[in-house]
């Protein structure tokens, strides 16, 4: 499927600032048909922002029929130009990552998700999904209740509650508030989300009733998805398999009319 890119700059005011955010758009085009709707995606990016290997996995989602929006989430600091991958780089994206407050945060998902609902071209279904601190953000994202779907990769920080400064994050602890369901990805040897981070994730949305998919891929890192300059982490089969979870959770929920839940109750039998 083709794919249009653009951009829109969306007026922002979180904390009583006013200010403006950059969301990159990743459009489907099919030839001759100009009434053709889709899903939207909204796309949280890793602390470099949309970064060369973000735009690729828009394109990637894009290409098979979403309208990907990915925002520039560090709009209160720097332009929606991408931080460099390396030291000072980084520096930024972490001191930003703190600073940023959580109403920032929310503000950004609710625009994305506004500007997808204001396009013609869209169905009325949104998913979110992202890297590192995108994961966290794509997860936060479906707090809202206009979000049917989100796969979240890494999910920085989520175990132990560290987004934004002085503040209470409360993302896990609102777990229930999740009506979406949820495909979570994480590498067994990812020292940023460690195997007690992601037994509490997994344990506290079992608790909370979330409806999700666990995944920890034996000998993954931490960003295994990232294609440029990921110091010897990136994995293209794994990352292959892990679009294909994507797409299957995005298809069935954003592309298909279930219709309501009926409210029952599936019995599964005990039989080989």
């Amino acid at each position: 499927m083709l794919i249009q890119e653009t951009h829109k700059d969306v007026a922002t005011k979180a904390d009583g600032k006013e200010g403006s955010m950059r969301i990159f758009l990743f459009h489907p085009s099919i030839p001759n048909y100009p009434n053709a709707r889709f899903p939207g995606v909204v796309l949280f990016s890793e602390i470099y922002q949309v970064t060369g290997p973000v735009a690729r996995f828009a394109r990637q989602i894009a290409g098979q029929g979403y309208i990907v929006a990915a925002p520039s989430s560090y709009h209160e600091f720097t332009g929606p130009e991408p931080l460099a991958y390396d030291v000072p780089g980084t520096d930024a994206g972490n001191d930003y990552k703190i600073k940023k407050t959580l109403a920032g945060y929310d503000e950004d998902a609710t625009l994305s998700i506004d500007f997808l609902l204001s396009l013609k071209t869209c169905n009325g279904r949104i998913g979110s999904t992202g890297m590192c601190l995108g994961g966290h953000l794509a997860y936060r994202c479906a707090l809202d209740p206009r979000v049917s779907a989100a796969v979240t990769y890494f999910a920085t920080d989520l175990h132990s509650a560290t987004l934004g400064l002085h503040q209470r994050d409360d993302s896990l602890a609102r777990a229930s508030e999740i009506k979406a369901e949820l495909a979570m990805i994480h590498g067994t040897l990812d020292n940023h989300v460690p195997p007690a981070g992601r037994d509490k994730i997994r344990s506290t949305l079992r608790e909370k009733g979330v409806v999700f998919s666990w995944y920890e891929v034996a000998g993954a890192q931490h960003a295994f998805i990232r294609d440029e300059l990921s110091k010897g982490r990136y994995d293209p089969a794994i990352t292959k398999i892990c679009f294909e979870i994507l797409l299957e959770l995005f298809g069935r929920t954003l592309k298909l009319d279930l219709g309501a839940h009926d409210g029952g109750v599936q019995t599964i039998e005990d039989i080989c």
